[in-house]
């Protein structure tokens, strides 16, 4: 098992986790999330990873070919990046009906002020809240469903989402107790990792993001190896050399991504990365993490390029995980109905 995934209660122990197909993965998508789903593959957990295109239209609506290209997109990043659909079950939400059916059942147990606390909600609304889509509000109720639809135990989730999972834990809590059964799991969260939230090549007080105006931001799954190396030689950075201890980068969050972005790439601590940096200049250091940026990344962004290129391949992959995923929830959605008096379940 992977180390931090230990069984809550007496369910078998199951990993969920689930992107958006929102366009343009990110190296903060691939470090904070889909790394970390490939490693889970090989822990001995049945891993569960969903592409949530019901959640991509909470907020925008695409353009119908622009939906059907960035979730093929998505799925070729989970493939390129080591993802084994033979080993994971790989799929795209809308093809399993049992999501919106058990987050109807939510929407039911889910009180307003719950939904109402939730920081993404305020964040996405702002101050247009009356304008903004009741799925953007019921979200969380979604993210409930999907996990809960497979008993999943575990979810590898970034800082930013915990609080929805929070929420997942508090529904499964209060479904449990209303009908008196231990049916749905306390579904843990597994936050662990020395990138679970990458920063702004540009900014490091902000979260590294698709949307941000400024490309040399980022760095794009599908960028080629020179302009990976020249976006990290132009990150920004401070005039202080490398410390030699993680305390050292306290109050310099450019220096700490950078640093955060090469262990993970590395699979290695902060630690001792910095115990084999500390002391050099972000002049020394720069081209070590351009180099070993390219030598993750660049491999990756071909074999996306070469699935794109057949997406009747993508098509058969998530029709096959949509089969084995129905395998799963919908005995646990009947079961659901059962317990709440729906007859003929």
């Amino acid at each position: 098992m992977t180390e931090g995934v230990q069984t809550p209660s007496a369910f078998t122990p199951r990993v969920f986790s689930g992107i958006q197909p929102s366009g343009g993965l990110t190296l903060g998508n691939y470090l904070g999330a889909i790394k970390r789903f490939v490693d889970m593959q090989d822990s001995g957990v049945e891993t569960i990873y969903c592409v949530v295109d019901l959640h991509a239209i909470t907020a925008t609506l695409f353009e119908p070919e622009t939906l059907r290209r960035q979730t093929r997109e998505l799925a070729a990043g989970y493939i390129a990046s080591g993802l084994d659909p033979a080993k994971s079950i790989l799929f795209n939400q809308s093809q399993v009906s049992t999501h919106a059916q058990l987050a109807w059942i939510f929407n039911c147990i889910a009180r307003m002020g719950w939904m109402q606390r939730m920081t993404q909600w305020k964040d996405k609304a702002g101050k247009n809240q009356q304008n903004a889509s009741l799925g953007l509000f019921a979200y969380p109720a979604l993210m409930a469903a999907d996990i809960l639809a497979y008993h999943g135990t575990h979810v590898p989730v970034g800082e930013d989402q915990k609080q929805h999972l929070e929420l997942t834990r508090d529904i499964a809590i209060k479904f449990n107790h209303d009908y008196g059964v231990d049916f749905f799991p306390i579904t843990e969260p597994v936050i662990e990792g020395a990138a679970t939230r990458v920063m702004s090549l540009r900014d490091g007080s902000k979260k590294m993001s698709k949307s941000d105006p400024s490309d040399a931001s980022r760095i794009n799954m599908t960028d080629d190896a020179d302009t990976i190396a020249k976006k990290i030689r132009k990150a920004k950075t401070d005039p202080e050399g490398l410390p030699s201890d993680v305390k050292g980068l306290e109050d310099r969050p450019e220096a700490r991504n950078l640093v955060n972005i090469y262990a993970a790439l590395n699979d290695q601590s902060v630690e001792d990365v910095l115990r084999d940096v500390g002391g050099k200049q972000f002049s020394e250091f720069k081209p070590m993490l351009s180099d070993l940026a390219v030598e993750k990344l660049s491999p990756i962004s071909g074999e996306m390029a070469r699935l794109m290129a057949d997406p009747a391949e993508i098509d058969r992959i998530l029709s096959d995980g949509a089969d084995r995923a129905r395998a799963i929830s919908e005995p646990i959605l009947k079961r659901t109905y059962e317990i709440i008096g729906m007859v003929g379940a």
